[in-house]
């Protein structure tokens, strides 16, 4: 499932990765978003292969059990289930990844960093918007097409929804989310 024009959509999963179908269908999904994205913001392919490099470590260890999720990740904050981002990063890292900006994508993947670089920004986005989630579809596809020409813009909706929900159903904002969205809502451009 390769998109027209982007040769190489593949770095793949890792073969460290505890992943179910359905999971990995996810991944694929995301994968074709941000490479459609990097085609049509016209990105060399050198920052493509960061996208999707943090596209497939993302969810990597998102199956994973939890004594498997502390081994890597023993002193991440937040529930359990935002273990998996820190512990597949920390795994990238004793595989061999440095890219720092690879590595906070994934590794804050559920919950925003202030300082991320387009890799973060790139894989939290298309996390949220692959087509393949129920919720509010038309709604999601319309941020999607946008987010090519309105990055910033579309960046903060989909934060303003994802924390949004957070504090809906009563959880603990950590602190990179809280400057995440004050660094968003600070923004010059946060306004258009």
């Amino acid at each position: 499932m390769e998109p027209a024009g982007s040769p190489g959509l593949r770095p793949t999963l890792p073969e460290w990765a505890i992943v179910t179908p359905a999971r990995r269908e996810h991944i694929e999904r995301v994968a074709e978003l941000a490479a459609r994205w990097a085609l049509e913001m016209g990105v060399p392919d050198s920052e493509r292969h960061r996208w999707l490099r943090a596209v497939w470590l993302h969810d990597a260890l998102r199956d994973a059990p939890e004594d498997e999720l502390t081994r890597w990740a023993p002193s991440a904050p937040g529930p359990p289930e935002l273990r998996h981002g820190p512990a597949s990063a920390a795994r990238a890292k004793s595989e061999g990844e440095t890219d720092r900006g690879v590595l906070d994508a994934v590794r804050y993947h559920s919950i925003g960093l202030a300082e991320w670089d387009m890799v973060g920004r790139i894989l939290y986005s298309a996390d949220y918007l692959e087509p393949g989630r129920k919720h509010e579809r038309e709604w999601r596809a319309d941020l999607a097409g946008r987010f090519p020409s309105q990055p910033a813009l579309v960046l903060r909706q989909v934060a303003r929804a994802r924390v949004g929900h957070m504090v809906s159903s009563g959880r603990t904002l950590l602190e990179p989310t809280v400057r995440f969205w004050n660094s968003l809502v600070a923004a010059p451009s946060a306004s258009s």
